[in-house]
C-alpha cells in the first residue's frame, strides 16, 4: 500500500484537496455510483471494506468514502476522515422501516438514533444524545422535496447486530436473548421510524466533538409486512437516496 497520513483509508491530507465534507455510504461499491453523480470523480483508494473517491460540487472538493457495517468500522473512517480535515459528514444507507405508514421506496431522514450499539460509548457515555446536525438535517430533508420523495423525519434505532438487535427470529438459532424480546414493539410505541447499524456511532461521534453530520436512508422494506426486499426495488430505493445526499451535500457547501 502506498504512503498515506491514516492508518486504514489509505489516503493522505492531499488527497482531499482541502474537502471538508464526505458522503459516507456503508456499502463500497455505493462509492463510485455516488462519486458519478458529481463532477470529476477520481477513485483514491480501496482498503478492506473502505473505498473512496474524491468529486466536485460547483468546484468544491467533496469525498465519498465507505465504511463498511455497523459501528466500529464506521468509528475508523469518521476518525480518519476528520483527521484528514472533514468536518462534516452526510451518511446515506438502506433500512427496514418498522412502522405501518412508512411505505417502501420512501426516505427516512434520522434526526436522532437510538444506541444499541457498543461504539459510540466508546466516545461519549450513554447519557450522551446522538442527534444529528440541525443544518444537515434540513439540507437533507430540503432535498428529499426538490426530488419529489416521500420523506419521514425521526428517530432512527441503531444496533450493532442485524439479527437479535432487530429482534430478527430468520436466523439459525431463531432465539433472541431477554433484552430484545419484544423490543420492535416497544420501539414502534415510542414513534421509533426503522432500524440501521451506523448512526448511533456516528451521530455520537460527530455532535460529542464538534463535528457535523446527518443521515438518510431509502426504505428496501417494511418489517411490519415483510422481512426480504424485492431487489429490483433496493435499486431503485438505492437510485432515489443517492440523489438525495449529493443534492444535500450541495446546499452543505
Amino acid at each position: 500500500m502506498s504512503k498515506s497520513d491514516v492508518f486504514h483509508l489509505g489516503l493522505t491530507k492531499a488527497d482531499l484537496q482541502g474537502a471538508t465534507l464526505a458522503i459516507v455510504p456503508g456499502d463500497p461499491e455505493r462509492v463510485e455510483k455516488i462519486a458519478r453523480l458529481m463532477e470529476n470523480p477520481v477513485k483514491l483508494a480501496a482498503h478492506r471494506e473502505f473505498t473512496s473517491w474524491r468529486a466536485e460540487l460547483d468546484g468544491k472538493p467533496v469525498i465519498v468514502c465507505s465504511t463498511g457495517i455497523g459501528g466500529p468500522s464506521t468509528s475508523i473512517a469518521v476518525e480518519e476522515l476528520a483527521q484528514l480535515g472533514v468536518r462534516t459528514f452526510l451518511r446515506i444507507g438502506t433500512t427496514g422501516a418498522i412502522q405501518n405508514h412508512i411505505n417502501v421506496g420512501d426516505v427516512l431522514v434520522t434526526t436522532a438514533a437510538v444506541r444499541l450499539d457498543g461504539a459510540s460509548l466508546h466516545f461519549a457515555p450513554m447519557e450522551f444524545p446522538a442527534v444529528a446536525d440541525f443544518a444537515c438535517t434540513t439540507a437533507l430533508v430540503d432535498a428529499a422535496k426538490a426530488v419529489g420523495a416521500t420523506t419521514h423525519i425521526g428517530v432512527t434505532a441503531s444496533s450493532d447486530t442485524f439479527y437479535p438487535g432487530q429482534e430478527r427470529y430468520d436466523t439459525f438459532s431463531g432465539r433472541v436473548v431477554r433484552r430484545f424480546k419484544e423490543s420492535m414493539q416497544e420501539w414502534q410505541e415510542m414513534g421509533v421510524m426503522n432500524y440501521e447499524m451506523e448512526s448511533a456511532t456516528l451521530l455520537t461521534m460527530c455532535a460529542s466533538q464538534g463535528l457535523r453530520a446527518g443521515m438518510v436512508a431509502g426504505v428496501i422494506v417494511n418489517r411490519t409486512q415483510q422481512e426480504i426486499p424485492n431487489a429490483e426495488t433496493m435499486k431503485q430505493t438505492e437510485s432515489h437516496a443517492v440523489k438525495i445526499v449529493v443534492e444535500a451535500a450541495r446546499r452543505l457547501l
